[in-house]
């Protein structure tokens, strides 16, 4: 499903928790959305990686906030006292994303509030699928909003387009980095759950998830590659790396066997 676009109306807040900057705003369909910029850090490979986790996700069931494509103009922050921020804003003139504010959320604590084994194996698994090296004790990235377990921030995902070779390995790698998962102790039931992602996720919803993302972010700087290669390669990474889940599941189920 197409992402909706909005445009931002009112700049609130910076959002100085996240290393890139992302800020709460208000748009012209009277939500509040967190945006985030493509003039931040990691450009627009940020953003990709934000859209390709969280529409995953959704695709997979996932409790993800709503995903819109928000348009920044060029007269948009020329107010904005903060250097840092003003220039930020400048940068990131044009197509940006934002998710749907959850009003009065709360950070997911871990040491005093438990997931069941199938949502906590659900998130690892997509976590793995996805190489998000961001969902640890230190940084949860979930929200608990209405008493149910929210994902967000799905930006630290893909990390290999960071580099942008050798992308066949990547794909059919296992994750290490999953032994640092906030909820892999619950997540006992990740064989049922594999086998239950891989039917959800197949190769004619991940090519119309790779599809829909803009052209406009696939434009780098030393690349020479079309829009439409550079989706091809991430739906081939996608393709290719559910192919081999069991090789991630099996590294998962061995990190946990560790732990517990």
């Amino acid at each position: 499903m197409k992402l909706r676009t909005v445009q931002v109306t009112r700049y609130i807040q910076a959002l100085r928790e996240g290393g890139s900057l992302p800020a709460l705003a208000d748009a012209n369909d009277d939500f509040k959305y967190v945006l985030k910029f493509r003039g931040a850090g990691h450009g627009t490979k940020a953003l990709i990686a934000e859209y390709l986790g969280g529409e995953i996700a959704r695709a997979l069931g996932l409790p993800v906030p709503e995903l819109v494509f928000i348009e920044l103009d060029q007269a948009f922050g020329r107010t904005e006292a903060d250097e840092e921020i003003q220039e930020l804003l400048q940068k990131s003139q044009g197509l940006n994303l934002g998710l749907h504010f959850l009003s009065g959320a709360l950070n997911f604590d871990p040491n005093t509030q438990e997931v069941a084994a199938k949502l906590a194996s659900q998130v690892v698994w997509l976590d793995a699928f996805i190489t998000n090296v961001d969902r640890t004790f230190r940084n949860t990235n979930l929200l608990l909003w209405h008493k149910e377990l929210w994902l967000i921030d799905h930006g630290a995902a893909f990390y290999f387009h960071h580099s942008w070779d050798n992308w066949e390995k990547h794909a059919q790698s296992p994750f290490a980095l999953i032994k640092d998962h906030v909820l892999l102790p619950q997540a006992n039931d990740l064989e049922e759950v594999n086998t239950a992602f891989q039917s959800l996720l197949t190769d004619e919803k991940l090519k119309e998830i790779v599809e829909l993302l803009p052209d406009d972010w696939l434009v780098w700087e030393g690349n020479n590659q079309t829009p439409n290669e550079i989706k091809t390669i991430y739906y081939q990474f996608l393709v290719l790396r559910k192919l081999h889940a069991s090789t991630f599941v099996n590294q998962a189920q061995h990190a946990r066997a560790a732990l517990i």
